[in-house]
């Protein structure tokens, strides 16, 4: 089931929903979407089958949420405030909370700003990823503006790719990376949501697994196969993320 939903300053988002049970929140990756992370490898139908409600909205700037260009409508940290406004929509007040690679950095700063799950799943995510937020978004800019120009021409046809595949707005995600907030050690050091940190084997796109876990008071860190963009789809990956909320 799609519903949709008026954020904090009345840009639509999408919410995919499935099964019954305990509320889980999903936050879909960078130029992907919540049927792409969640649904097409089967983590929803896995969480849905394990008694849970999956609740999975397109990040602002994503699938069938709303994408809109100007500067006015990506103030720093929008991503986090919108999973705030969809929550007190929703009027959940007991849930679980799983975010892959942007999602996972969204997951973060939605706890930085007050939210407590009752547990938390971060995948593709490292210490570099969350606290040094304009090194990754570079990245990013470097190839949708300039694509096999980039400095890393690879990326940059990769991630050209991706936008035309997948329909994307490059406007509105460069409005994502712009409202990027970097979060401190001392931020994350309050943070004493149980928490999973699971990444692939041979993730290292945002840093260390491990020494994120480390700066958070109650998490731990976990490796699966894969790489950055394949170990969502990794069944390890969904077995470890549904046994960590099931506990």
């Amino acid at each position: 089931m799609t519903e949709h939903f008026d954020s904090f300053d009345g840009q639509p988002i999408a919410i995919h929903r499935a099964g019954a049970g305990r509320p889980v929140l999903l936050l879909h990756g960078f130029i992907a979407t919540a049927r792409l992370n969640w649904f097409e490898p089967g983590i929803a139908e896995a969480l849905s089958g394990a008694g849970f409600e999956v609740i999975a909205p397109d990040l602002r700037g994503h699938g069938e949420s709303a994408a809109p260009e100007e500067a006015s409508a990506w103030p720093g940290d929008v991503l986090a405030r919108d999973q705030a406004a969809l929550v007190a929509h929703l009027g959940l007040t007991d849930y679980d909370l799983v975010g892959y690679s942007l999602g996972a950095r969204t997951a973060v700063r939605f706890m930085v700003g007050g939210a407590r799950p009752r547990r938390c799943v971060l995948g593709g995510m490292g210490d570099s990823g969350v606290m040094q937020a304009g090194a990754r978004a570079a990245m990013f800019e470097d190839s949708i503006r300039n694509g096999e120009k980039a400095q890393d021409p690879r990326a940059g046809k990769y991630i050209q790719a991706r936008i035309k595949a997948g329909g994307f707005n490059a406007r509105a995600l460069l409005g994502v990376l712009n409202s990027f907030v970097p979060t401190t050690a001392q931020d994350l050091a309050r943070l004493d949501v149980p928490t999973l940190v699971v990444c692939g084997e041979d993730d290292a796109d945002n840093g260390s697994a491990e020494k994120l876990a480390m700066a958070m008071p109650n998490a731990k860190a976990v490796r699966v196969p894969g790489d950055h963009l394949t170990a969502v789809s990794e069944p390890a990956l969904c077995k470890a993320l549904v046994e960590f909320l099931s506990a």
